[in-house]
């Protein structure tokens, strides 16, 4: 508070508190949980942002770099620090801490040292916003989705992985560069795991309400003479390429969970590919956690879009199921 010598203004009434409903909590001040806090107060996204994480030195640099840009952009309230209890009231808990994937791992190969992870820190954010949404971005995000909803308590729809949103975005990308439009001109979709078994759904892939399969009735199949099905072997070696060159992925993760909690925070109903409660979906009969179309607000999934697969893309749904169902029964949490 300002002396009286150094007050420059006169208070006629008490502030009020940051905007109910608006409050945001980031776990983890790696590479992806500070890019996404980059991108929420770039774009204005929420108007309170709590970071935590055990390492409080380097999360008081990062605190501090980011508050030091506030001129710059919209006012946001940030704090950080190791304790849970900074999380209070936050409409939306996102996860990212976790053991990082490696070069020459699969995403699988990290389930049981994040499930670890996840043990200790969810039912804190619970306790402390029982009636927030969990965004869970750690890998193998299905996998700890379903971890993550078993530990917390909360209904399914609350509880939301970050799934195939950035692998529809890389193959609207690479989808983009041979129709020469922009990316967000294409409806294309990958569902299924985030990760070796995901599912592109070629008989979707539309510009301008123009199917690429009335084009190419091959496209996607083994058949296919223009190869077509190459662009998807790219999405699911993107992330292990990116770790290859840089260490990490970041910037298009942050892109998608930024776009994500927009549509959560700011109820927009938008529809984006995440992870939730597949069984009874798509013929899948497992208790798993898989990426599909979804309709999202301001109380998380509110709806599924029943897309009209083909019977061979139901089938390598179907797979991507079973597979997390062999792993996911050998859990221990």
């Amino acid at each position: 508070m300002a002396s009286e010598k150094l007050k420059f203004h006169t208070q006629i009434s008490v502030p009020e508190k940051p905007a109910a409903g608006r409050k945001v909590t980031i776990v983890g001040a790696g590479q992806v949980g500070m890019s996404i806090a980059f991108c929420f107060v770039n774009q204005s996204i929420t108007s309170e942002l709590a970071l935590v994480d055990v390492m409080e030195n380097k999360l008081k640099g990062e605190l501090m770099d980011l508050q030091h840009g506030l001129a710059f952009v919209h006012n946001v309230k940030i704090c950080s620090g190791s304790d849970f209890a900074l999380s209070a009231d936050s409409k939306l808990c996102i996860v990212t801490a976790g053991a990082e994937l490696r070069e020459g791992e699969s995403r699988l190969d990290l389930v049981q040292r994040n499930t670890e992870i996840l043990k200790d820190i969810i039912p804190k954010l619970v306790q402390h916003s029982p009636d927030t949404i969990l965004l869970i971005v750690s890998d193998p995000v299905d996998l700890l989705t379903y971890v993550a909803w078993k530990l917390s308590g909360l209904p399914k729809e609350r509880v939301i992985g970050s799934g195939t949103n950035v692998d529809s975005a890389r193959f609207r990308f690479l989808l983009s560069e041979r129709f020469n439009v922009a990316p967000n001109s294409i409806h294309a979709w990958i569902i299924g795991e985030h990760g070796d078994t995901s599912v592109p759904v070629w008989s979707g892939v539309d510009v301008a309400g123009v199917r690429l399969r009335d084009l190419n009735p091959a496209a996607g199949l083994e058949s296919d003479t223009e190869n077509w099905n190459d662009i998807h072997k790219q999405v699911v070696q993107s992330a292990y390429e990116i770790i290859r060159l840089k260490g990490h992925t970041s910037w298009a993760m942050a892109a998608s969970v930024a776009t994500l909690t927009t549509a959560i925070l700011k109820n927009t109903r938008n529809v984006h590919a995440v992870s939730t409660s597949v069984e009874g979906i798509h013929g899948v009969q497992h208790p798993v956690f898989l990426s599909v179309p979804c309709v999202l607000g301001e109380s998380g999934i509110t709806d599924i879009i029943q897309q009209t697969l083909t019977e061979d893309e139901r089938s390598q749904f179907q797979k991507s199921a079973a597979t997390l169902n062999e792993v996911q029964s050998n859990l221990v949490f």
